[in-house]
């Protein structure tokens, strides 16, 4: 064991242990969700570090044997070998400050180590002085929780533009398909199965497009504003040269806010972000919800589509499949609309010149983006790709419907096919049928009106032009 010390006195630390006293106390004090903070963090984290070395470097401020110690700590952080160093809760108090504190106490002791001398001995390379010099965690954290957001949005990006894809290769394959369309699930027209995927792809198309664009909302920074953005202890050197070192090591357009204590104390853009990422499950959801309800059954539903069958639905009812995959995003989006709500209460309650909540905005907003990127994988392979058509089942119930009556009503008027339809659901009669027997339009108009595929299109069916 070690002695370290801090403002409130003296602590046993294991020698082994890269990290110092102020992550032992923040151990003690936030054994709250079991969560260590997101590998992205860390890694982001760390190369916040790398940049304001080197700039702190270039500006004549620290030593060049020192910055180089500190870059190369930080190279084994980004290389994963210190993960089980970074033990920290993910919710925290102090707005960051244990999370900062973990990453300079660990590239403190790494850079000690590799100059030679014992974990501890911090008169060699200080956790604050040297790792943390022109930095506060009020402009390291946010900057870090950027990089990372960043990092993890890009691949949920692209996966929402897989499923829109998938969902456009259905309407194609369905294009042909005929069956009842309804709303307030009551038989309204006649439309095709494809149109159906058309519309959820439209949808997941916009949701793509919304999460490409709301990169740029992250990518202003606040680092070189230390504690409140007025860039109190960091010279002006350092704070375009940290900027200029982040932009190169991320190969992210990073831009230095041009008013840093705005990004220090407001954290809408995270509100912003967690807000198109709802809307985005909120399609995912009826989506999910709208495929459970269409391959309904498979016998005493509405059985129009077939979902690939991943696992056995039952204990007790031997056969029996579930709609497991769309269960799993319907339960995903409800979390991430959840999460929403944590980031707009954390977002709303900063107060004055800081945001001590953005721990949990982080906490939330890295979730949300995970559930995403897992479950937008596993909805495209194991549910979309290998969605099945009963094209039997679709005309079979397009034609007991009384969809077709809708039709008619630029034949015969409003009040009329509404009399037509309400026989035809009394008598359990077909709408052609009924038609004729009452010989209310000729046979041969009566085909072209009736025709389910025209109404599926713009314009009044049975007539040109």
């Amino acid at each position: 064991m070690r002695i370290e010390h801090d403002l409130l006195g003296e602590k046993e630390i294991e020698d082994s242990s890269y990290y110092g006293v102020h992550t032992q106390r923040a151990m003690e004090n936030f054994n709250i969700s079991g969560k260590p903070m997101h590998c992205e963090l860390i890694r982001a984290l760390a190369i916040v570090k790398k940049a304001a070395a080197m700039a702190n470097g270039e500006a004549g401020l620290l030593e060049e044997r020192l910055e180089r110690a500190i870059c190369a700590a930080c190279n084994d952080v980004l290389s994963g070998r210190l993960d089980n160093q970074f033990v920290v809760d993910c919710m925290q108090g102090g707005a960051g400050t244990s999370a900062n504190m973990n990453m300079n106490e660990v590239l403190a002791n790494r850079a000690i180590e590799l100059l030679g001398g014992s974990k501890g001995d911090y008169s060699v390379v200080h956790p604050l002085d040297h790792v943390n010099m022109s930095q506060s965690t009020n402009d390291v954290f946010p900057t870090a929780v950027r990089i990372a957001a960043i990092r993890l949005l890009s691949p949920v990006s692209g996966l929402f533009a897989e499923l829109q894809t998938a969902l456009q290769q259905k309407e194609e394959e369905f294009a042909t398909v005929l069956k009842v369309g309804r709303t307030q699930l009551q038989d309204a027209v006649p439309v095709t199965l494809g149109q159906e995927f058309g519309a959820w792809a439209q949808a997941v198309a916009r949701d793509r497009w919304r999460l490409y664009k709301a990169e740029e909302r992250l990518r202003q920074i606040n680092l070189g504003g230390t504690a409140v953005g007025t860039g109190l202890n960091a010279e002006r050197k350092y704070i375009f040269s940290a900027a200029e070192k982040l932009r190169a090591l991320t190969g992210i357009g990073l831009a230095r806010a041009e008013y840093m204590m705005d990004i220090t104390q407001n954290n809408d853009v995270f509100v912003e972000v967690s807000g198109l990422l709802k809307a985005a499950a909120v399609n995912l959801s009826k989506i999910a919800s709208d495929l459970r309800l269409l391959s309904s059954g498979p016998r005493a539903g509405i059985g129009e589509i077939r979902l690939p069958e991943a696992q056995a639905g039952s204990s007790i009812m031997p056969g029996k499949v579930n709609p497991v995959i769309p269960e799993a995003v319907n339960q995903i989006a409800f979390q991430i609309m959840g999460n929403d709500l944590a980031i707009t209460l954390a977002a709303q309650s900063g107060q004055l010149e800081l945001n001590a909540f953005l721990p949990v905005i982080a906490r939330n907003l890295f979730e949300m983006l995970d559930l995403l990127r897992n479950g937008i994988r596993i909805f495209i392979d194991k549910c979309i790709k290998g969605i099945e058509a009963d094209t039997a089942r679709c005309s079979l119930l397009l034609e007991g419907s009384l969809s077709l009556a809708t039709a008619l009503s630029g034949y015969i008027g409003y009040e009329k096919a509404t009399l037509v339809a309400k026989r035809c659901a009394v008598e359990n009669r077909g709408v052609r049928e009924l038609i004729m027997e009452e010989r209310l339009i000729e046979e041969e108009k009566l085909d072209l009106i009736l025709s389910a595929y025209g109404m599926t299109k713009p314009g009044i069916p049975g007539k040109k032009g």
